[in-house]
């Protein structure tokens, strides 16, 4: 059962009362920043006032701080506590050919040593079918074809963290590749499994650090591997981008089908749905889209609950978990398109009573740099959730201070270790921190703080750290 977003938000029908001036500590640490930043930041206690506003209505960029938004909606309108039978992977015939369909499941793997959610699972169930198939082919139309936001870096398409996105995902649309070190002055040996082809410029060297770089041009198969690795090292593992994640998941279950003894006789394909005016909620109005019957399957896959991926979502920041959560929440009553997930999102805010005027996503994960959001309303929007009855559990996705995720290492040995749960968010000249603190006091406060325009992109981090643990620290 989907979950029902809330009736009665929490709206502000006037802007509240002027924040007292910052504690000078505070000041001196906001500081503390390079000229030119702009940091915004503000602090409500546990009954809503503001005991610290900067900045409170200008428009950052949110950076990660997007998945707070996207995990949220998905939170209110997906069902998140029971097996993702919605999700899984399924596999069927289709004559002489197999088909692999993706649904929008972020956790299938092909690994070795997979133990739940695993695509071994799909080929047994062909190989227990049949023992020849002609063509293998991976259909990701469940979702548009929008494989990456607008507004994303083109730069961060080579890496893992700006991997196309794809309702037919594998692996977390990465491929691993294992360099080691050969003799000072020789390359090293690069392995992969095949489905890149390497140029290799990497050199081994007698002594340092690896410094190696993946750059790949996009639409190629070619990987240029440059830099340097240590004679003396551990080998280096690189994790490289897809940009076709439906093909990459029909190769290798091509080589999962020919081990469990299916001969396969034709090649790889894929099918895709592009984008269209049907997929513009603007364009199309109300109207739910029409979906054919989903056509009988093999086998499916039925992933754990999607709490679960919620979790490592918003802990370790994932991008393509995120963006495939945001399209998901766009197929509860749209296409599942990036357009139809904002919508969503938009819907979820306008309920919290979030001013329109006061943000603008353009992706579920935070890699674009189109985002824009204010303190303001990012601290309204977190009020609004712990009046939801899934409030409580989408807090408990969040890093603690100290102690885990993208949080580990930050706050250790301050008074708010074990006691800030937060969203980070981190891009090119953006730093963001949003969530909850527990004060000297024992009371919970809310706030988020953004930092935008550092010169030559240093972390403003440390500035917001210091800021937060004084004004715990003074409450």
């Amino acid at each position: 059962m989907r979950g029902v977003l809330a009736l009665v938000p929490l709206l502000l029908t006037a802007a509240p009362p002027a924040a007292p001036p910052a504690a000078p500590a505070v000041e001196e640490a906001l500081a503390s920043v390079g000229a030119g930043t702009r940091i915004g930041l503000v602090v409500v206690d546990d009954q809503g006032r503001e005991i610290v506003a900067v900045r409170p209505d200008d428009r950052f960029v949110p950076a990660s701080n997007t998945k707070m938004f996207t995990t949220a909606a998905a939170f209110a309108l997906l069902d998140t506590a029971s097996p993702d039978i919605a999700g899984g992977a399924s596999v069927r015939l289709e004559g002489r050919d197999v088909i692999l369909d993706g649904h929008g499941d972020a956790r299938l793997s092909s690994a070795a040593d997979c133990t739940s959610d695993c695509l071994v699972d799909l080929a047994q169930a062909v190989a227990t079918r049949t023992r020849v198939v002609r063509d293998v082919i991976g259909d990701d139309s469940a979702f548009p074809d929008e494989r990456w936001p607008a507004g994303m870096s083109w730069n961060n398409m080579a890496g893992q963290y700006g991997t196309a996105i794809s309702a037919l995902t594998l692996d977390d649309n990465v491929v691993v590749l294992t360099v080691t070190p050969g003799g000072p002055g020789a390359p090293p040996a690069i392995a992969g499994d095949g489905y890149y082809r390497i140029d290799n410029r990497a050199i081994t060297i007698a002594g340092g650090k690896a410094a190696l770089e993946v750059t790949r041009t996009p639409g190629s198969d070619m990987l240029r591997i440059a830099g340097t690795i240590p004679a003396e090292g551990a080998a280096a593992n690189l994790r490289v981008g897809v940009d076709d994640p439906a093909h990459r998941a029909a190769w290798r279950f091509a080589g999962l089908l020919r081990a469990a003894g299916v001969r396969v006789t034709g090649g790889i394909a894929t099918r895709h749905r592009l984008l269209s005016p049907a997929d513009d909620p603007a364009a199309r109005g109300d109207a739910p889209v029409s979906r054919p019957p989903a056509p009988p399957v093999l086998a499916q896959l039925t992933p754990s609950p999607l709490a679960d991926d919620l979790r490592l979502t918003n802990k370790v920041s994932q991008n393509l978990h995120a963006e495939l959560l945001l399209r998901r929440v766009g197929g509860v009553s749209g296409s599942g398109s990036v357009a139809d997930g904002g919508a969503a999102v938009s819907a979820m805010l306008a309920r919290a009573g979030v001013s329109r005027a006061a943000y603008d996503f353009a992706d579920g994960s935070g890699m674009s740099s189109y985002n824009r959001v204010s303190p303001r309303a990012a601290v309204t929007f977190l009020r609004w959730t712990q009046a939801q009855p899934w409030g409580a559990a989408w807090r408990t996705t969040l890093p603690v201070a100290g102690e885990d995720g993208t949080l580990k290492h930050r706050f250790v040995g301050t008074a708010l270790a074990g006691k800030l749960f937060a969203k980070t968010g981190t891009l090119n000249a953006a730093n963001a921190l949003s969530g909850f603190f527990v004060a000297a006091s024992g009371r919970t406060f809310i706030f988020s703080a953004f930092a935008n325009d550092m010169p030559q992109d240093d972390a403003a981090t440390g500035a917001i750290d210091r800021a937060l643990v004084a004004i715990a620290a003074a409450n």
